[in-house]
This record gives structure tokens, sequence and C-alpha cells, in this order.
């Protein structure tokens, strides 16, 4: 069974920046992908960046494309979603979470965080 922790969440002003940060409970394996979603109040969850954790090749929705990044971290067990010129439409609860192929369908992931607060104020 894999754990997700993600972290990272806050309140920023808008234009801001925030890293959010997704260890796992053991190492992250070159066959995983590691993605991040958010869901707002009364929304469905929505994708917003994934990577192939040992090709490195990513997916971006189109409303973070320029703005957020997902990465690898220096440890095996650790993925990070930077994220910059943070909007008021970004404010949602951010989950990190891992699967086995590059998609944006929530259903494909099987192991998700808690999740973190981001709030974007203006």
């Amino acid at each position: 069974q894999v754990q997700l922790v993600d972290t990272g969440g806050g309140m920023v002003q808008a234009g801001g920046s925030l890293r959010l940060s997704c260890a796992a409970s053991g190492r992250i394996f070159s066959s995983a992908v590691m993605a991040w979603f958010r869901q707002a109040p009364g929304k469905e969850r929505e994708f917003v960046a994934a990577m192939r954790w040992g090709a490195g090749q990513t997916l971006y929705a189109d409303s973070v494309k320029g703005r957020f990044t997902v990465s690898r971290g220096d440890a095996a067990n650790t993925a990070f979603l930077h994220m910059n010129l943070l909007e008021a439409g970004d404010t949602a609860v951010y989950y990190c979470a891992r699967g086995t192929d590059l998609t944006s369908t929530p259903s494909q992931y099987r192991f998700w965080g808690q999740g973190t607060q981001v709030t974007v104020s203006s």
C-alpha cells in the first residue's frame, strides 16, 4: 500500500507563488506517474499536472500551463508542484496522486494524498 502526504498549501496574494510537496511512504519507481489534482467547493476534482517519474514526460491542464511546473525532488520519494502567478481561480484543495498512466482522469490514479488547502486572495 502506497501512502502519500501532500503539504505546502497556504494563503497567498494573487501573483504570488507556492510550492506543494508530495512525499510517498517509499521510493517512487520509474514506472510511476505522479499527478496533482484540485477541487474547489461544489466542483468536481480537476486535473492540474502529471509527470512520468522516470522519463520526465509531463502533462498540464491548459489553465495552468506556463504557471505551474511539476518536478521530481532530489529525494526518491518526493514530488513537487511549483505554482507561480497564482490567481483567485486557483483556490482549491490540492491533492497529489500516484498512478501508472500519464492521464488527466482521476479514476486512473489509485493512491491519493489527504489534500492541502491553497487560497489565493485578490
